[in-house]
C-alpha cells in the first residue's frame, strides 16, 4: 500500500462525518496520557500529597495504558487501536484500580483478610503485567518471574541447599499484590519518583537543543585527533547515556550520527558499530543517573544518592578512557587521521551561542552536593533547562509551550519500559525476600569457591551478564542485586563495591555475544554483520571488564575506606595502577602500539593487568616494572623494524 492511500478498514469517521486517521487518533490518545502521567509524577513528587501506595497504582495504571498503546499485540497494524489492546487497557485499569478502592477496606475493615475476589484480581493483575512486560522487555523477565513463583510455591522440592518450606499460592498472591512489598513496593516507587522525574529532565534537555550542543562539543574535542569519529561517538555517549539509561536506546540516537561519521574516515563497518555499542553502554555507568539504577542504588543499600555519585566518578572515567587508548590503538594500526579542521565546529563559537545549555546539569550537580534530596534536584533541573533555553541565540532552542508539552510526553514514553520492569522485578524481589534465596545463594556460591575470593567474583561475573541478558539497566540491576550481590557482601565484600561489581557486569551484557543487544543495533545501523560487531565491542569494552575487580579489592576508588578519612595519595596510586592496567589490556588486545606485538608481549601486557588488579604493594611494582620493560623493549624492537623496512 503506497503512502498516499489509506483502505477504508483503516479510516474511521468522527460524530460530524470527518475522517480521522487512527495513527493520529493513537498518538494524540498517548499524548494525552503520557502528559497525564508526567504532570502526576511532577505534583506527586512535590505538592500533591498522596499515600505511596495509592501513588503507585495510579502511576502504573497510566504507565500500562500507554505500554499497550506503545506496544501493540500486532506491530505491522499500528494505525489503529486493535480489540486485543482495548481489552487489555480495560484489564489493566480494573485489576489495577481494584486494590487501589479496596486497599484500605482490606487492611483495616476487614483486617488484611482476602477474599476470593481479592485473589482472583491478583492473578489477572499479574498476568496483565506478564503480558505488558513481554510486549515492552521480552520474554526473560516474565520467565524469571514465573519460575520465581513457582520457587516460592514449590521450594519444599528443590534441591537441600536451595530447599524451604514453601508458600501456599494465596499468601503468594497476597504479598505480590495486596502489600507494597511486591509490585507496588519500592522499586515502582523509585521509578515514580526519582527515575521518572530524571527521565523529564532528559527530555527537557532534548528538545532544548542539548543533544545538539553534546555533539558539537565533542567534534569540538575530539574531531582532529586520530580516529576522531569515534573519539566523538565515546564523548557524546558519555554524556547522553547516563540520562536515557538503554545502551540500545544511546547507540539508536547518538549511534545514527557518529557511525556514518565514523565509516567516512575509513574506520570499518564492524568496528563502528562495537565502538557506539561500548561507548553506549559504558553510558549506563555514568553519573548522575547511570541509567536511573544510581536511585535504586541508592534505596537498597540505605546511603545518600550523592554517595552514589561521588563513588561512581572514577570507574567511569577509567572505562571510558581505556575505550579512548583502544579506538586510538586500532586507529594507529589502521593509519587514520581526524577530520578535517574545516569541518570542526569552533568551541568557543558554540560555547558563547549554545553554551548555556550546559548549566542544567551543573545545576543539578551543585544541587545534589550541597546535600539537597534528587527530587529537589530533578526539579532544579528542569526548571533551568527552560530559563536557560532562552539565554541562548539560537530562537530554535527556546523551550515553547508546544515544546514544553513535547517533552512530557516524550518523557513519559521514555518512562514506560523502565516503570514496566520495576514492576515486574517487585514479584521476584517479593519472593526472593519471602524464601531467603538470595542468602542461600550467597553461601553456595562462598561455598563452592571454596571461600576463594578471586573465584567468586569469577562465578558472580558470569551470573551478572547471564541474568541481565536484554535487560535495560534499571531490571539488570535490580536482579543481579537481589541475586548475586549478596554472595560478594557475604565474602567480606565492601557493600557498595558489591553493588558495583554486579552492576558493571550486568551493563556488558550489552556487548556480550551472544544476547549484545547494543551491539546488535549499532550493527543494523553500521550495516555490518552482527556478530563480528559484537565480538568487536566486547574486544573494545573488555579493559573494562577488570574495573569492577579492582573496585572489590580497591574500594577507595569509590571513595570508600574502611575508617578515617580518604588518603588523596593512596587514591592517586590507586587510579594509575588502574590506569596502566586498562592499558594495557587495550593495547594487548588492540595488538599495536608502535607496530604489532609479538605474542610474548601480548602475554606480558595481560600479566601486567593481572598484577595490578591486587592492592598488594609488591604485585603493583611488580606489574609497574614489567610493564616499563614490555615498553622498552617494544620501543626497540620497533625502531629496529622501521630502519630495516
Amino acid at each position: 500500500m503506497g503512502n498516499a492511500q489509506v483502505s477504508n478498514t483503516e479510516m474511521h469517521s468522527t460524530p460530524e462525518g470527518n475522517p480521522v486517521d487512527p495513527q493520529s487518533l493513537r498518538n494524540r490518545i498517548i499524548a494525552i496520557v503520557g502528559i497525564i502521567l508526567s504532570v502526576f509524577v511532577l505534583l506527586t513528587s512535590s505538592y500533591l500529597n498522596i499515600q505511596e501506595f495509592y501513588r503507585n497504582t495510579i502511576f502504573l495504571i497510566l504507565i500500562f495504558v500507554m505500554g499497550f498503546l506503545l506496544h501493540p499485540a500486532n506491530k505491522k497494524k499500528t494505525g489503529k487501536i486493535a480489540s486485543i489492546d482495548i481489552m487489555m487497557i480495560f484489564l489493566s485499569v480494573i485489576s489495577i484500580g481494584y486494590i487501589t478502592v479496596t486497599y484500605t477496606n482490606l487492611h483495616v475493615d476487614r483486617l488484611s483478610q482476602p477474599n476470593t475476589i481479592d485473589y482472583v484480581f491478583a492473578v489477572l493483575c499479574i498476568l496483565v503485567l506478564f503480558e505488558i512486560t513481554r510486549r515492552s522487555i521480552g520474554w526473560f523477565i516474565p520467565i524469571l518471574s514465573v519460575l520465581a513463583l513457582l520457587y516460592g510455591i514449590y521450594g519444599a522440592y528443590f534441591p537441600i541447599d536451595f530447599a524451604h518450606s514453601g508458600f501456599t499460592f494465596e499468601r503468594m498472591m497476597y504479598r505480590i499484590y495486596m502489600t507494597s512489598d511486591g509490585i507496588f513496593g519500592n522499586t515502582l516507587s523509585i521509578a515514580s519518583t526519582y527515575i521518572v522525574l530524571f527521565i523529564l529532565f532528559g527530555a527537557f534537555l532534548t528538545v532544548s537543543g542539548a543533544s545538539n550542543l553534546f555533539n558539537d562539543l565533542a567534534l569540538a574535542i575530539a574531531g582532529q585527533r586520530r580516529g576522531g569519529p569515534a573519539q566523538v561517538a565515546v564523548i557524546t555517549s558519555a554524556l547522553t547515556g547516563s540520562l536515557n539509561g538503554s545502551a540500545v536506546a544511546n547507540v539508536a540516537t547518538t549511534g545514527a550520527f557518529t557511525i556514518p561519521l565514523m565509516k567516512s574516515i575509513g574506520l570499518k563497518p564492524r568496528f563502528a558499530g562495537g565502538v557506539e555499542a561500548a561507548a553506549s553502554t559504558g553510558g549506563m555507568l555514568m553519573p548522575p543517573i547511570m541509567g536511573a539504577a544510581a536511585f535504586i542504588m541508592a534505596g537498597f543499600l540505605g546511603i545518600p544518592y550523592t554517595t552514589i555519585v561521588l563513588a561512581s566518578i572514577l570507574p567511569s572515567l577509567l572505562y571510558f578512557i581505556a575505550l579512548v587508548f583502544a579506538i586510538d590503538t586500532e586507529a594507529k594500526k589502521q593509519g587514520l587521521k581526524g577530520i578535517s579542521k574545516e569541518n570542526i565546529p569552533d568551541i568557543k563559537k558554540v560555547l558563547l551561542e549554545r553554551g548555556a545549555l550546559l548549566l542544567p546539569i551543573i545545576v543539578v550537580m551543585v544541587v545534589l552536593l550541597l546535600g539537597r534530596t534528587a527530587i529537589f534536584a530533578g526539579f532544579a533541573g528542569i526548571i533551568a533547562t527552560i530559563i536557560t533555553s532562552y539565554l541562548t541565540k539560537d530562537k530554535t532552542n527556546r523551550i515553547t509551550v508546544s515544546k514544553f508539552f513535547q517533552a512530557l510526553i516524550e518523557g513519559s514514553r521514555n518512562s514506560v519500559q523502565v516503570a514496566i520492569a520495576c514492576a515486574s522485578v517487585g514479584i521476584i524481589i517479593a519472593v526472593v525476600s519471602m524464601s531467603g534465596i538470595g542468602s542461600m545463594l550467597a553461601y553456595n556460591v562462598t561455598d563452592l569457591a571454596g571461600g576463594h575470593l578471586f573465584i567468586i567474583l569469577l562465578f558472580v561475573m558470569v551470573t551478572c551478564i547471564i541474568l541481565s541478558l536484554g535487560l535495560p539497566s534499571t531490571a539488570l540491576y535490580i536482579v543481579v542485586a537481589v541475586t548475586a550481590a549478596p554472595a560478594l557482601v557475604q565474602a567480606g565484600v565492601n557493600p557498595l563495591a558489591a553493588h558495583f561489581f554486579v552492576f558493571y557486569y550486568g551493563a556488558m551484557s550489552n556487548v556480550t555475544p551472544p544476547v549484545a543487544l547494543a551491539a546488535y543495533t549499532g550493527a543494523g545501523i553500521a550495516k555490518s554483520n552482527p556478530m563480528p560487531t559484537a565480538w568487536t565491542a566486547l574486544r573494545l569494552a573488555f579493559p573494562g571488564f577488570i574495573i569492577p575487580i579492582i573496585i572489590v579489592y580497591d574500594p577507595i576508588l569509590l571513595l570508600q575506606t574502611d575508617d578515617g578519612p580518604i588518603n588523596y595519595f593512596l587514591l592517586a596510586q590507586a587510579f594509575i595502577s588502574a590506569l596502566i592496567g586498562v592499558y594495557a589490556l587495550s593495547v594487548g588486545f588492540g595488538n599495536y602500539i608502535r607496530v604489532k606485538l609479538n605474542i610474548v608481549e601480548r602475554i606480558l601486557l595481560l600479566g601486567v593487568a593481572f598484577f595490578l588488579i591486587s592492592t598488594n604493594q609488591l604485585f603493583d611494582f611488580i606489574g609497574v616494572v614489567l610493564f616499563v620493560l614490555i615498553l622498552i623493549f617494544h620501543f626497540i624492537r620497533s625502531k629496529r623494524l622501521q630502519q630495516t623496512g
